[in-house]
């Protein structure tokens, strides 16, 4: 699987899953733009990338300041992948949970809006939201705070409407549903999600040919003890 010559976007690129997806897009050959809400993240995944002959550069981005949103300077982009957003766990402040939805639901929908233009201007546009089960209608396995439910449902409903708006246009948006993982450990049946093996969906759902639409991506929960 190649995606050279395609330009990747990655919010939330400065650390885990988020490192780990412009990491795998730069392997495949992808001139990866890893976004972070330090300069100092940001440049250290595009140093990674670069150090194994890979094409990345950093810019600073933070989801829940629309004037971060703004600064932003994008020439070219093929595939959006939207994964900076942050874990709120049970115990959180009123701060956390502001920039919390703030930066999953405001910030994904005004950073998607603004590339929207140079999407439609490629000839193989993906749109990839890595939203969460806690998105997921009726789902309550999560221990994450009520705010970040909030926060991924209001992701999940701009998903659905974007990807049936977007079909006619050829655009794909591809959304992931995976339960609360760990970033590594035993990729075998029994044990708890990987980010691997997210980033492996999300690897496989981009490189499906253009009449390939695959809306979304639900996982099984890991059965809890008894």
């Amino acid at each position: 699987m190649t995606f050279a010559g395609r330009h990747v976007l990655v919010t939330g690129a400065g650390r885990d899953t988020g490192r780990l997806l412009a990491l795998a897009f730069a392997a495949r050959g992808a001139h990866v733009l890893a976004t972070a809400r330090t300069a100092a993240a940001a440049e250290e995944t595009a140093a990674l990338i670069r150090a194994t002959g890979g094409l990345a550069a950093p810019a600073v981005l933070d989801l829940a300041d629309p004037a971060s949103i703004e600064r932003l300077e994008v020439e070219r982009l093929d595939v959006l992948v939207n994964s900076g957003a942050r874990y709120l766990g049970p115990q959180a402040d009123p701060q956390d949970i502001s920039e919390t939805i703030a930066g999953a639901a405001a910030g994904t929908v005004l950073l998607t809006e603004r590339l929207l233009p140079l999407l439609r201007a490629s000839a193989a546009a993906d749109i990839v939201n890595l939203i969460s089960a806690a998105g997921e209608v009726g789902q309550h396995r999560s221990d994450a705070h009520g705010a970040f439910y909030a926060a991924k449902h209001a992701q999940a409903g701009y998903a659905e409407i974007l990807s049936e708006r977007l079909r006619p246009e050829g655009i794909r948006v591809i959304s992931l549903f995976p339960p609360d993982f760990v970033q590594d450990g035993p990729r075998e049946s029994g044990c708890e999600l990987t980010a691997a093996s997210v980033v492996e969906c999300v690897l496989f759902a981009v490189g499906q040919p253009r009449d390939c639409f695959i809306r979304a991506f639900a996982f099984e929960q890991l059965a809890l003890p008894r």
